[in-house]
């Protein structure tokens, strides 16, 4: 063997070495292992009740401190035609433009000072600006990734060393689906990638995604630390750990650090079209369950959630509390800086008014079963509470809400 070859083989070795790290493998079984529970879950889910509007009103204006969080896109959205883009089936295609019947009651909601309003989307922050610039909000793109107040900047929310290094390899597999599959279109984001086919060939479509995920696992993505989630016509690729349940806690913090919150939260609404792989987020305020603390790959507990976990104070005594079903959680932001955005025009997350003392924000989230209210929008199974059938219903359901303040 000549000297050049047994150095390219070395070189071949070094570099597999090197990149198939113990680490990359147990991000990458333990995100599989977590499909596995997502999978069985989905069988299992229930079909939820219908939400008890008149229950949900009540209890909301019952309450001093309210948390609403909406998904936006099947949620807040409303269908309506496309010029340019209609064939011979006169196609109606979903824009990501909030309902105009939703403009009046939001504000209403906005307005109120005991009521923190929560949009959390998978989509892009340039969507969510362009919608809810006029409102008094918190903004979280691209599943929570990103957090702003409509009034501030747009800071990161990420995971620390979030691995994007298969961004490129994937991408190069869903344009070449891209071009395949008329009528579909890959999303470019900055935490993710997403093939949508929802305008095309239903039947096609779902052949061209069952080949492509062939290609994914066993190319670009067989040893990266990625979760892969399947929408009713969509394919999204985004790295382990990234999901609004995942998100929720450190937006919450941010949340209540920014307000100075001293009032406990005693009521939340919790409304999507959110995909399996999201609704997580419905467990995380469900006080008849236990927080399930995020493990990362090497074991410890994510280093957010654990100052976000911890308390401020001794515990209570669970047998003189005379409330089954309570759960007591203080949400605390750590003093250290946190990672960087990876956008020009986002905040660094740990950049905070120094005057402001850190734990002078922290909250107890005091939600009883009753004061909580999870619902999935256009899903036959989730793991929410209760569901509604279409956006329509959630524009009733807010029109509602609303109305009270009369």
């Amino acid at each position: 063997m000549s000297t050049e070859e047994r150095e390219e083989r070395h070189r071949h070795n070094f570099e597999h070495v090197t990149t198939h790290t113990a680490q990359v493998w147990a991000d990458t079984f333990v995100s599989e292992l977590k499909d596995t529970i997502v999978e069985a879950q989905l069988r299992t889910r229930q079909i939820p009740p219908q939400l008890p509007v008149d229950k949900a009103v009540e209890k909301y204006q019952q309450s001093n401190n309210r948390l609403l969080i909406l998904g936006f896109n099947a949620t807040m959205t409303e269908q309506v035609d496309v010029p340019g883009r209609r064939g011979n089936g006169q196609i109606k295609e979903m824009k990501l433009v909030l309902h105009p019947e939703l403009r009046e009651p939001l504000s209403i909601l906005c307005n109120d000072p005991k009521t923190t309003i929560v949009i959390l989307s998978g989509s892009e922050r340039s969507v969510l600006d362009e919608n809810f610039k006029d409102f008094n909000v918190w903004l979280a793109a691209e599943n929570g990734m990103f957090l702003r107040l409509t009034s501030g900047e747009w800071m990161s929310t990420m995971p620390e060393h979030l691995n994007m290094d298969w961004v490129e390899s994937v991408q190069l597999v869903l344009d070449y689906f891209r071009e395949r599959t008329p009528r579909s279109y890959v999303e470019v984001r900055e935490t993710s990638l997403v093939w949508n086919y929802k305008y095309a060939d239903v039947e096609f479509g779902r052949v061209q995604a069952r080949d492509m995920l062939q290609h994914l696992w066993t190319g670009p993505i067989s040893n990266a630390a990625v979760d892969v989630v399947q929408g009713s016509r969509s394919v999204e690729v985004r790295s382990v750990g990234v999901s609004k349940g995942a998100a929720i806690d450190r937006i919450l913090g941010e949340i209540v650090h920014s307000k100075c919150m001293t009032t406990p939260i005693d009521y939340v609404l919790c409304i999507g079209h959110f995909l399996g792989k999201d609704e997580d987020i419905y467990t995380f305020f469900e006080p008849e369950l236990p927080f399930d603390k995020e493990v990362t790959g090497s074991g410890k507990l994510s280093e957010n959630k654990a100052c976000l976990e911890k308390r401020t104070g001794p515990k209570p005594n669970a047998g003189k509390s005379g409330s089954k079903g309570v759960r007591n959680k203080v949400f605390s932001l750590s003093s250290e800086k946190g990672p960087q955005s990876r956008s020009n025009n986002s905040k660094d997350w740990g950049m905070q008014d120094e005057s402001v003392g850190w734990h002078e924000g922290s909250s107890v989230l005091d939600l009883k079963g009753e004061n909580y209210f999870s619902c999935a929008v256009g899903r036959k199974r989730s793991n929410a509470r209760y569901s509604l059938a279409s956006s329509e219903e959630v524009v009733s359901f807010i029109k509602a809400m609303a109305k009270s303040y009369a």
